[in-house]
């Protein structure tokens, strides 16, 4: 069957370029326009937005940075912020109205809490990846289950690395986006200094590697590294 003319200019119907330079506008327009392009994108979408897909919706000398700028000063007095997330950038709400939201929706963060096992798991992930399940017990002294290993991975905190040069090639781990965005990080370098934490006696490399580091809740409460 031939197909109509109409339905032939459909299929062959491009979607119209986006003026990005805008051009025909005044500078001080212009900087308002993109600061708006910059938002509604950073607004509508659910994870941290990106460098590279901002760059699609401004001009080729348009400096992100200081449109983000603009927009944080903008939003000072609001109960909501731009933060720097995860390698991007997310609107979230001020950690001040927290009780307000829950107290107004019975809702707040859907994610189950971290048990103090499950954390030192996971700190031993970030601050070593990429790392074995079997380099993870030999720090604790006692074998980190795979159903730890299943709850990390279920809140999409940490994932599969690539595989060890040890015997058996065994999977490793890593953090994940999710984790930076979970503690409020840009990038792995926001970590805490290893060293500072020794220097505030937070934390021991030493004992962490010789399994001294407690790792399991008060008697009876049953948070057992191995489940």
């Amino acid at each position: 069957m031939v197909e109509s003319a109409a339905r032939k200019g459909q299929k062959n119907e491009q979607p119209a370029l986006l003026d990005t330079e805008l051009e025909h506008l005044p500078p001080e327009l212009r900087w308002r326009e993109w600061m708006g392009r910059v938002e509604a994108v950073i607004f509508a979408a659910s994870t941290p937005v990106t460098r590279e897909t901002l760059v699609r919706v401004v001009g080729r000398h348009c400096n992100i940075e200081l449109i983000i700028d603009d927009i944080r000063a903008e939003l000072a007095g609001r109960p909501y912020e731009l933060v720097s997330v995860a390698g991007g950038w997310q609107h979230r709400t001020k950690k001040a109205f927290g009780d307000v939201i829950r107290a107004a929706t019975g809702q707040g963060d859907s994610s189950r809490p971290l048990s103090q096992s499950e954390a030192l798991v996971l700190m031993c992930i970030a601050y070593f990846q990429p790392i074995t399940r079997g380099e993870l017990s030999s720090f604790f002294g006692k074998e980190v289950s795979r159903d730890m290993i299943g709850v990390l991975r279920s809140q999409d905190l940490i994932a599969s690395g690539p595989r060890s040069p040890q015997p058996g090639a065994p999977y490793t781990y890593v953090t994940t986006k999710a984790f930076l965005s979970y503690f409020g990080f840009d990038t792995l370098r926001d970590l805490p200094d290893f060293e500072a934490l020794e220097d505030a006696g937070l934390l021991s490399k030493e004992k962490l590697l010789a399994g001294d580091i407690p790792v399991g809740l008060p008697s009876g409460e049953g948070d057992d590294l191995s489940g």
